[in-house]
């Protein structure tokens, strides 16, 4: 091994030295590893989050690759939210803001202790865009390897996820399941460690990882459970020895802005999570690469919808990857000209050689550029009074009754009061229930709001009732659900002004989002608005509301 860029010195080298060897010593280093890498192994594991109890049987395969390849690994452990436990609750405020604890508590490990190259183990909602924003920060040579996905479950003698669980409870308020038949879901529907089965959050983001270039292919997308996950983990762990040689690193491909216009093309083809466009912005800060909402609303109106996952259908990240996974999809998606630039590197060669030995189109999990789903991306971005800088829509999620909606705004200044009055029966036909009040900072923490999306989807209402809001949705949300309002109610947005009655106007096709109330009265209302002070919560969330800023540069903090 040769020792540029050899940080780990600046601990084990020369007289000065000697105090810090003492220290190491301690650990059980011998004098022979304090001459080889020292290689950070960075792991999200803990006991009760589904998609992270099992992350010490990666790491261990991946610290046996990293001494097989001759490095020395050290492991320390982040934080992480599992947003299903937080859901609905005021551990929701938390999650948001724990994505940048992760990275700065990455920060402040690594350069403190200042080690040679890095393995990144995430798998859930906030921990893999914290973590991908710590590696553009340090600028190690880095690589990922998530825990993977969970497996579906099935109930009723079909395949279900999450989201079924969370629909099955307005289900259950209307009346139209049994006692037993919601037991049965609660029993079956996640029966295997892993990140929630469908195309949500955090299996979005494992995907994006890959598509980006920093996790080997199959990492979005191997089950947890296979063994394949493991080998890929020890793979990986070697293979950051040889990333660490050549000195390449996140700057050479995060920092190319076209990696990260390949993530957003594939962001757009498989219709993953909305909470993607809140961390590729922060990813893209991060790595120095300029990105903003309408560079991807037109990225989003010119790729294809190629895959269309479970909450959107009954096919689940495992059909992904048996049908050839993220770059199967980018295979297909680069026979349409101007769509992905395959010339860029990844941590295992450049996008076109993993192209080139990717499976080719299903034309069913993974459909043909010539016959998509749809022919503009999964997600969608909208503009007008009621969002001048901008809200987000998972297009490929809604019926196409509901592509384009006219109805009156029933409003609610909390999450709970829309839940209530969803499961209370006091949302009907042609709502637009409009919650705000649930931003970064009026939040705070921008709580995500699959149990209302959930309930209307539950009450039977998602062909006839729309929501908007200030807040954001779970990758489980589902139907016509406009998110990242900015600006948001609490720093005085319009939505902070809407009436019970108003008439909305949500146009996906033509990316509108207006409140249709004449000019005078707006006027009027707006120079009367003070936005409402809600509770402060002090603590963590209290300091984050202070220096937050707004959805639509990725709610990343002040710098």
């Amino acid at each position: 091994m040769t020792n540029q860029n050899k940080r780990s010195e600046l601990m084990t080298a020369g007289v000065e030295r000697t105090p810090h060897r003492a220290l190491l010593k301690s650990l059980g280093i011998t004098d022979s590893e304090m001459k080889r890498p020292f290689i950070a192994v960075v792991n999200a594991a803990s006991d009760y989050v589904p998609g992270h109890i099992h992350l010490h049987q990666i790491s261990k395969a991946v610290k046996d690759g990293i001494r097989n390849a001759g490095g020395v690994p050290f492991e320390f452990f982040t934080i992480g939210v599992c947003d299903g436990l937080s859901m609905n609750h005021r551990g929701m405020r938390y999650s948001l803001p724990s994505r940048e604890l992760i990275a700065d508590s990455i920060e402040v490990m690594l350069t403190a202790q200042p080690l040679d190259a890095v393995v990144f183990i995430p798998n859930c909602d906030k921990i893999v865009p914290g973590m991908l924003m710590a590696a553009a920060r340090l600028n190690l040579p880095s690589a990922f390897i998530s825990g993977g996905p969970m497996l579906a479950g099935k109930a009723g003698g079909k395949k279900i996820g999450l989201a079924e669980v969370f629909e099955a409870v307005g289900k259950h308020s209307a009346g139209n399941i049994s006692d037993a038949e919601l037991r049965e879901m609660e029993e079956h529907s996640c029966p295997t460690c892993g990140s929630c089965s469908g195309m949500y959050t955090a299996n979005s983001m494992n995907c994006l990882t890959e598509a980006v270039g920093m996790a080997l292919p199959g990492g979005g997308t191997e089950p947890a459970v296979n063994m394949a996950r493991t080998r890929l983990a020890k793979e990986t762990g070697e293979l950051v020895m040889e990333l660490y040689e050549q000195n390449l690193r996140p700057s050479d491909i995060m920092g190319n802005k076209g990696n990260i216009l390949n993530a957003v093309a594939v962001d757009m083809a498989i219709g993953a999570s909305s909470n993607t466009i809140l961390h590729l912005l922060a990813i893209a800060h991060e790595a120095r690469v300029p990105l903003t909402l309408d560079d991807i609303a037109q990225i989003g109106e010119r790729v294809p919808q190629l895959s269309k996952l479970n909450p959107a259908s009954d096919i689940f990240i495992e059909d992904l990857h048996t049908a050839g996974g993220i770059q199967a999809v980018m295979r297909e998606l680069s026979r349409k000209d101007g769509v992905l630039d395959l010339s860029v590197k990844t941590i295992s060669g450049t996008q076109s050689d993993r192209c080139n030995s990717a499976k080719a189109a299903d034309g069913v999990v993974i459909r043909t550029v010539e016959n998509p789903h749809r022919h503009t991306g999964g997600l969608a971005v909208l503009k007008g009074n009621l969002a001048p800088e901008g809200a987000v829509v998972k297009r490929g999620a809604i019926a196409e009754s509901m592509m384009v909606v006219r109805g009156k705004a029933k409003v609610f200044d909390s999450e709970q009061e829309a839940v209530d009055a969803i499961l209370g029966g006091a949302i009907t036909a042609g709502d637009v229930v409009t919650i705000r009040y649930e931003g970064p900072k009026g939040g705070p923490g921008m709580p995500e709001m699959l149990a209302p999306t959930a309930a209307i989807a539950g009450m039977g209402l998602d062909g006839s009732v729309a929501l908007i809001t200030d807040g954001r949705f779970s990758g489980a949300s589902r139907g016509a659900a406009v998110g990242h309002i900015s600006p948001e109610a609490a720093a005085g947005g319009l939505i902070g002004v809407v009436q019970d009655g108003d008439e909305i106007l949500i146009d996906i096709s033509a990316g509108k989002l207006e409140l249709c109330v004449a000019d005078d009265v707006l006027v009027a209302r707006v120079a009367a608005f003070v936005p409402k002070a809600k509770p402060d919560f002090g603590g963590y969330v209290g300091r984050y509301a202070k220096i937050v800023t707004s959805a639509h540069t990725g709610a990343i903090l002040e710098q």
